[in-house]
């Protein structure tokens, strides 16, 4: 492309950082917001530089949203004693799309994980133990990813909290290596469903 049009350059080079865009797909993204400025580019910039300025984790739970604590945390109606662990936001946000759960999350923030050098403390997990006893939380369910590092951290959360809550994991329908993102919301409220005792 000429020199003319470097700052088009740049925005594609920014797009094509985006999980599941690659240069070519960012190239015809950026094409597309650029017909249709006014309709889409313009309010996609203002929307960007709002959430830009508002968007933060929330202290209690590790969710993303605008204020400190978000939505579901303080949900009073969500307050089922029932506390969801997840390993991402993503992966709140498919449990959320499924509609199958009603009850508060965890997020980790990742898996422990030896190689990486995550441990216990680079984690929620602390924390996690922490609200099971402010909560009055009666059910840990674990939902973390069916790979060998999200086993591993359950398993490691089960051995912390043997005893003092009830655990369960999601059952059918999640294979061995899945990622909750990444499965439908059927398979999802199926596996909350006929989730199992640890």
């Amino acid at each position: 492309m000429a020199g003319s049009t470097k700052d088009i350059d740049a925005l594609i080079e920014l797009m094509a950082r985006l999980p599941g865009l690659g240069p070519r797909s960012a190239r015809r993204a950026v094409l597309h917001l650029i017909r249709k400025r006014a309709l889409l580019m313009a309010p996609l910039a203002d929307q960007m530089t709002r959430v830009a300025a508002s968007a933060r984790e929330c202290l209690n739970c590790g969710n993303i949203g605008t204020s400190d604590v978000c939505d579901i945390c303080t949900d009073e109606r969500r307050a089922t004693g029932e506390l969801c662990v997840v390993e991402d936001v993503a992966d709140l946000w498919a449990m959320e799309r499924s509609g199958v759960f009603k009850g508060r999350y965890h997020v980790l923030g990742g898996t422990l994980s030896a190689l990486d050098g995550v441990g216990p403390e680079e984690l929620r997990i602390p924390r996690l133990a922490n609200r099971i006893t402010t909560e009055a939380i009666t059910e840990v369910i674990l939902a973390l990813n069916a790979t060998i590092d999200g086993q591993t951290t359950a398993h490691y959360i089960a051995d912390q909290l043997g005893g003092r809550v009830r655990l369960t994991s999601l059952a059918q329908g999640v294979p061995i290596g899945g990622e909750l993102d990444y499965l439908d919301d059927g398979t999802i409220s199926a596996a909350m469903r006929a989730r199992k005792d640890l």
